[in-house]
């Protein structure tokens, strides 16, 4: 039997991206809202082991890069010297202050946070275990499911992370030594930027990916760009490679592959072998079989338009559901819910999601990547425009890269727009909002944009779709 029982009109197990902003919106709308969260501090995956702190490490590598390589050509001599626990510490000071962040936040909008384990027992009821064992059972009148995922590991392969040599991603953030070699399996996002970290601090990285081409969703014009560069930047690559074994070596760890179409295998030695093949929804222990919610062949939570399971009253958003594993889908999947049990009409647009890689340049998506219109026969048109050819770029030493805008070639209406460059992750933004209200390349275009700036070269790329871009 439970020690306690609460009321609520929302439970929201998980404390992620999704979960934290759903609770506070609810809030925001008069419900009375309890989060569940298993760990001692709130904001998931994101906050404490993924996107914040990895792009705390990015952000310092990155400074330790220019300083070594592009500082001189600005006129400043200096001769950096890496300091890698004070590095580490400001990446988890940066998580601090984003935890505590939302602990804030839950203070403020009036929110319970509850410490424990969650586990569904009926639709409407929620039991939490403490780590001290004791129980507490919330009576609710929704249940959102918002516990987000965890590390995939490679396909068909028994992996033996040890958190040191064999790493996964939640690891790669927090190593004690910068690795003379390191291999990366995985060519998407995460093992991307996880190794420009380790990169850039010296680490020699060799890039293992089973596809022919590295961020296999992105647009391949991008995606090509974007290696060339990487590999100026001293990646090496083994593409079309299908993983066979990891294990502990004399020398570190070994990944063993051979070429996905067939062929003799090879093996690679490094000091750490970084696992970064994707993610995986997290549903252990929720007692979702028991309540009768059903999932599908992924592993994830079925959910209709409304985000509500086959269970009346239990919902679902973020990376236990349908579409990219992406905090800020989340993050708009669970506003969206808390309108809809609010009474409003919530609703997300899965046509304007943009993704971002947080690597030196970066790389931005949002909307149809060309392979996709020419798959579904779509008739557009492509705006290009070079960073090289724009004046701030040039002016900061950041000339590579482009801005790509795809459009309808009967309406001129925008369908996708991919950015390789400095600053990419936020100038997307300008061609989403664009793309939220049905936005052209002639609307666009005809924006005045201030000057210098490198978002002038997403106005240029505009032009280049509808007319002829200025400046080139």
């Amino acid at each position: 039997m439970s020690d306690t029982t609460e009321t609520f009109d929302l439970v929201v197990i998980g404390s992620g991206p999704g979960g934290y902003v759903c609770a506070v919106k609810a809030a925001q709308l008069g419900l009375k809202v309890a989060v569940v969260e298993k760990r001692a501090t709130y904001g998931g995956t994101c906050l404490n082991i993924g996107c914040i702190p990895s792009k705390a490490l990015l952000h310092a590598s990155e400074m330790f890069a220019e300083a070594n390589h592009a500082f001189g050509d600005l006129g400043i001599k200096v001769a950096p010297e890496l300091d890698l626990p004070t590095m580490l510490a400001h990446k988890d000071k940066t998580v601090r202050a984003n935890t505590d962040g939302v602990a804030f936040l839950f203070k403020k909008n009036k929110i319970t946070g509850v410490i424990g384990t969650g586990r569904i027992t009926k639709a409407g009821e929620v039991e939490v275990t403490g780590e001290d064992g004791a129980k507490r059972t919330l009576q609710t009148k929704s249940i959102c499911i918002a516990t987000g995922s965890s590390v995939a590991g490679i396909p068909g392969l028994d992996v033996a992370f040890d958190r040191d040599t064999i790493v996964s991603s939640d690891d790669a953030i927090a190593l004690k030594k910068v690795p003379a070699t390191m291999v990366v399996v995985g060519g998407g996002v995460i093992g991307l930027e996880l190794g420009s970290v380790w990169s850039r601090l010296g680490a020699r990285v060799t890039v293992v990916e089973y596809l022919d081409k590295i961020l296999g969703p992105m647009d391949a014009d991008v995606s090509s760009q974007f290696q060339k560069l990487l590999v100026k930047q001293g990646f090496h690559f083994k593409l079309g490679a299908k993983v066979t074994a990891v294990a502990k070596s004399a020398s570190g760890a070994s990944v063993t592959f051979e070429p996905a179409k067939g062929g003799e295998a090879e093996t690679l030695e490094a000091e750490v072998v970084l696992i970064a093949t994707g993610r995986k929804p997290f549903t252990e222990g929720l007692g979702l079989a028991e309540a009768g919610v059903a999932m599908d062949k992924a592993g994830r939570v079925e959910i209709d338009a409304h985000y509500q399971t086959n269970v009346p009253g239990i919902y679902a958003i973020g990376d236990v559901v349908k579409g990219p594993m992406l905090a800020h889908k989340a993050e708009d999947e669970g506003i969206a819910l808390a309108e809809i049990l609010a009474g409003q009409r919530g609703h997300v647009n899965y046509g304007v999601i943009p993704s971002v890689v947080y690597t030196s340049p970066e790389v931005a998506s949002v909307g149809a990547t060309e392979e996709e219109l020419k798959a579904n026969g779509t008739a557009y048109k492509v705006g290009k425009f070079p960073f090289s050819a724009n004046g701030r770029a040039r002016a900061m030493l950041h000339t590579d890269g482009f801005v790509k805008i795809l459009t309808d070639a009967a309406t001129d209406r925008v369908l996708g727009a991919h950015i390789l460059g400095f600053g990419a992750g936020d100038m997307i933004a300008e061609a989403a909002v664009l793309m939220e209200f049905g936005g052209s390349a002639e609307d666009l275009a005809r924006t005045c944009h201030a000057h210098p700036t490198l978002s002038e070269a997403v106005r240029e790329a505009a032009f280049a779709a509808f007319a002829k871009p200025i400046h080139m």
